[in-house]
């Protein structure tokens, strides 16, 4: 049985709950009546200051919500735009309705701060932007409330805790229509251009994280077809213009470019260049400075930089005459021991892919590579044999490489006697004049005499008929020194 004290304690903590839900009870009836006196008479218009100054209570999102009925019905009604043949006094009221929509606005962006209630006041400002748009068009036949978009765009990239808010803004409407996504670019170029976000961390990483939810760049006018704001009457409008929307792309990645980027904010961007940055760009060409500056950071930048080049190149029809140059100067001593191996080899294989590509070039990689297994671990001596193969035999050219008879009894004489002095230029910068066509892969004939078995046997792959048509390069890729055994693939 219950003591008396505790039976008082019991009753005391269920007479404070039921007079906290009374309180809580009479607020929100009290919000309701304010919200419905409001919409009864222009003369209860006092009541909006009221609602508004709930904000900074825990009630604010019962009153944000009113507000929001209260605004939308304004907007409805026409209350909120200055007609023909209104008064002054009328006028009057309408510029200071306009100047509480302001405060109300304002308001739902500092809520949006609040994690508990971030979500629902997102969904009531994406509801009144609509709102906005519909009704308040200011005599003309379209007017998208673009500095209210720019207001809550620059508020989403502002939050510390926003990543769901930012990707459900991002996927459910950048991606979704036509419009939220043409006047988002132009926002994002703006806010950064204007720098007024400059102390907020993170800031690339928000921005980045809301233009590659773009994964599709319209490439017909009739695939702009999709409007949250119900769209423009006038055909010639930049929303149907498909390079409006990649130029408002394209100012919006430069303004993301030019930012004080970290190196992991380079590498995620040198990522997203040739599906969700570069596709955009009328003139890509601009997107020169960025690819070279990121070249010069070096290691694995360096690569995805010449990655994004060549992506220029192939589907751009980019010129970059020096694209071959800077990707031989990748190749050193840190490549074959690098973590970031198996993906050099990958891009490399594609770099290398074209047959049209002169044979003492291909000669000079082919040759590097060569030189570089003299001192490379056993896992870097297995990805760099079957990609030499695999060249040796899209080039048949350069097979003499690997089969060059000496002419003249005289010249062997002295061949055996003095031996010969190799050709290849290894401190030469430009693959086109190392003579590497002239020298022989004596490297990988070395290897045959490795000390790892499995090394040793498949460097004889150069020294036997050219039967096989190719080699799968990512059976080779990946090794560690414990795992490199790949019998089954020879």
């Amino acid at each position: 049985k219950r003591t008396g004290t505790e039976k008082k304690s019991v009753k005391r903590a269920k007479a404070i709950e039921s007079s906290e839900e009374e309180e809580e009870h009479d607020v929100q009836a009290q919000i309701l009546e304010l919200e419905a006196k409001i919409l009864e008479s222009k003369k209860h218009y006092n009541n909006i200051p009221k609602l508004l100054k709930l904000f900074d209570t825990e009630d604010a999102i019962l009153a944000a919500v009113a507000l929001t009925r209260v605004f939308s019905r304004l907007f409805a009604s026409g209350d909120l735009t200055n007609k023909p043949g209104n008064s002054e006094k009328e006028n009057v009221v309408v510029a200071w309705l306009k100047e509480r929509y302001q405060e109300y606005k304002k308001g739902l962006y500092e809520l949006l701060e609040s994690p508990e209630a971030a979500e629902p006041i997102f969904a009531l400002c994406m509801r009144m932007l609509k709102n906005e748009g519909t009704h308040q068009k200011n005599g003309q036949d379209y007017n998208f409330p673009i500095r209210f978009l720019t207001d809550l765009v620059r508020a989403l990239l502002a939050l510390e805790e926003g990543d769901e808010l930012r990707q459900e803004f991002a996927e459910k409407y950048v991606e979704e229509y036509d419009d939220i996504r043409y006047y988002t670019f132009e926002a994002i170029a703006k806010i950064l251009e204007e720098g007024s976000l400059q102390g907020v961390d993170d800031l690339v990483e928000n921005a980045v994280s809301i233009l590659a939810a773009v994964e599709s760049v319209p490439e017909d006018k009739e695939e702009l077809e999709d409007f949250y704001i119900p769209q423009p009457t006038k055909s010639n409008h930049n929303l149907f213009s498909v390079s409006a929307h990649k130029k408002q792309a394209q100012a919006a990645w430069l303004a993301v470019l030019k930012l004080d980027l970290t190196k992991e904010d380079r590498k995620n961007i040198l990522g997203l260049m040739g599906s969700y940055i570069a596709p955009w760009f009328i003139k890509p060409e601009l997107l020169m400075d960025f690819l070279t500056d990121s070249y010069n950071t070096g290691g694995s930048t360096s690569l995805q930089a010449l990655s994004g080049v060549f992506y220029l190149i192939s589907e751009r029809n980019l010129d970059y005459p020096d694209f071959y140059r800077k990707l031989y100067s990748l190749l050193d001593s840190g490549l074959l021991h690098s973590k970031h191996r198996s993906k050099f080899f990958r891009l490399l294989d594609t770099f290398m892919s074209s047959t049209h590509l002169p044979a003492v070039l291909v000669a000079s990689f082919i040759k590097r590579l060569s030189r570089l297994t003299l001192h490379a671990p056993p896992a870097g001596i297995v990805a760099c044999i079957p990609w030499i193969y695999n060249l040796l035999k899209k080039h048949p050219t350069c097979t003499f490489m690997i089969h060059r008879e000496v002419r003249g009894d005289a010249a062997k004489e002295l061949l055996d006697k003095e031996g010969m002095e190799d050709p290849f230029l290894e401190d030469e910068e430009d693959p086109m004049e190392t003579n590497a066509i002239e020298s022989s892969l004596w490297e990988i004939v070395t290897l045959q005499s490795h000390y790892h078995p499995n090394v040793a046997t498949l460097a004889k792959i150069i020294s036997e008929q050219f039967t096989k048509q190719s080699y799968n390069l990512e059976d080779f890729l990946d090794h560690s020194y414990g795992s490199v055994s790949f019998e089954r693939h020879m």
